[in-house]
């Protein structure tokens, strides 16, 4: 092992420069089972802006307008507490997940991932072939097959790279602005157009030339690994107890008793690291750049196939199993991770059903003192904002004085309509006698009625004189 293997990263040479990767073609059952999981996320990815429930998409992010959809549910602004909620619980589930199965949500689940792996680089096995023809068509002269396929590749790359964008654009703007924007044509909505082509570029220098650098260098998760791993922490690992035996790797040779001389199971064939994508030797431990992608298992247990070798050289393993052969336990800190998640969950669920599918709030106007009027009345003007969060229209709504007895007198009409799934905003005036307060601040309470339904309740406050106390 050379001292200075942790020195450098695959991907980069001595002198700085960018090593490309050309990683070989992987085969076998893990792969296989990639491929399945991939295009299943790959379908929901790009019909869930597409879906409807209720009406509703069933994911949307709209930033700019503040509108969201999770799972067809409309969230608004003042949802924000579940969403970060919701973000916490996301954070201990990596957390958990990576403590307990390294880092294979990279390699089964990340959407960067399966594009570059399932996508991007199947294309490119299609057009330059596997290993050996890539890294020959790369050092290769100019010549006119060269050109053609480059010139196909990067063609297919932008146009999957736009789709990419569009998908994307629809979870922030909503599919069918979206649809409304490509039936208008770009030239109607070029404010749009531009940033999208932005984006495509960013796409495509993602999937065409940085690649598995955006793993390396960019991803902050894989940085985490190195805090929440440990030594039972269940990992894509080389068995370096069985591969090294007492006298280290060694080359196959035919009838030769490798048990006999010490020697281990693994035969220095250098197909674990030609099939890495990120260019690493899993012989050398758990490191940084792997992504549990399983390439260097399948690949292995091909050649121990082939040398009459039981497969599992390259497993699903933590260090503790294969130094002390201990199988993996549910651990204290396992536990303690757990307990935090289904306490948070069950929060979120607690704050999903006390949500209110109507939102009201009632502030004073900023700036504005009270007004004294005849016969003892005071009175204070404010905005009211009313969200409606369901998707039907709530007609005949008002005010009226619950803690005090007064009067609400509206600028506009006395009661109005809350469109589905609008905000609502105006001003009023509120009338108390003098009499009925109880101090220079007086907090009220002030239901929302649809007809004679109560549909919410707010409470704001109420100023008047220090002389009326």
């Amino acid at each position: 092992m050379e001292e200075n293997f942790r020195d450098s990263i695959g991907t980069i040479t001595e002198e700085g420069k960018r090593n490309w990767i050309f990683p070989k073609k992987p085969s076998g059952r893990y792969y296989d089972y990639r491929k399945y999981v991939s295009y299943i996320l790959l379908i929901f990815l790009i019909a869930a802006p597409f879906v409807k429930i209720n009406g509703h998409q069933f994911l949307l992010f709209n930033v700019l307008d503040r509108r969201f959809n999770i799972f067809g549910l409309p969230f608004w602004p003042q949802d924000f507490h579940l969403i970060v909620v919701s973000l916490i619980i996301g954070v201990v589930f990596i957390a958990l997940f990576t403590v307990a199965y390294g880092r294979i949500f990279c390699g089964w689940m990340c959407p960067q991932t399966i594009f570059l792996e399932m996508v991007f680089r199947r294309i490119e096995y299609w057009i330059d072939g596997d290993r050996g023809a890539q890294m020959r068509l790369a050092k290769a002269p100019w010549t006119g097959k060269k050109i053609r396929k480059r010139v196909l590749k990067w063609i297919i790359f932008f146009i999957i790279s736009f789709f990419i964008a569009n998908v994307f654009l629809a979870y922030l703007i909503g599919s069918d602005q979206l649809l409304s924007y490509i039936t208008d044509g770009p030239m109607a909505h070029l404010g749009t157009m531009v940033p999208l082509l932005i984006f495509t570029g960013v796409f495509y220098f993602i999937f065409a030339w940085f690649r598995e650098q955006v793993c390396i260098i960019a991803c902050p998760y894989g940085r985490l690994q190195g805090v929440l791993l440990d030594n039972k922490s269940i990992v894509v690992a080389y068995d370096h107890e069985r591969g090294e035996g007492e006298n280290g790797r060694k080359k196959f040779r035919k009838n030769e008793d490798r048990e006999a001389l010490g020697h281990g199971d693994c035969i220095d064939c250098f197909q674990c690291v030609n099939v890495c994508p990120t260019g690493i030797d899993i012989r050398n431990g758990t490191q940084l750049e792997c992504v549990n992608c399983t390439a260097c298992i399948d690949e292995c247990d091909h050649i121990m196939e082939s040398i009459n070798k039981p497969k599992g050289l390259i497993r699903y393993a933590s260090e503790d199993e294969i130094t002390n052969k201990n199988k993996f336990k549910f651990t204290a800190r396992l536990k303690g991770y757990t307990a935090v998640l289904v306490v948070l969950t069950g929060v979120l669920i607690g704050m999903l059903f006390m949500r209110n599918e109507v939102e009201a709030n009632v502030l004073r106007l900023p700036g504005q003192l009270y007004e004294r009027k005849a016969n003892n009345i005071i009175s204070n003007v404010y905005t009211y904002k009313i969200v409606n969060k369901t998707t039907n229209d709530i007609e005949n709504v008002s005010f009226e004085l619950m803690s005090h007895k007064g009067e609400i007198k509206m600028v506009s009409q006395e009661s109005f309509t809350v469109p589905a799934e609008e905000l609502t905003e105006g001003t009023l005036f509120i009338e108390i006698n003098a009499s009925a307060l109880n101090g220079d601040k007086d907090k009220l309470k002030i239901g929302v009625y649809s007809g004679d339904k109560l549909i919410e309740t707010t409470v704001t406050q109420f100023l008047a004189p220090r002389s009326y106390n």
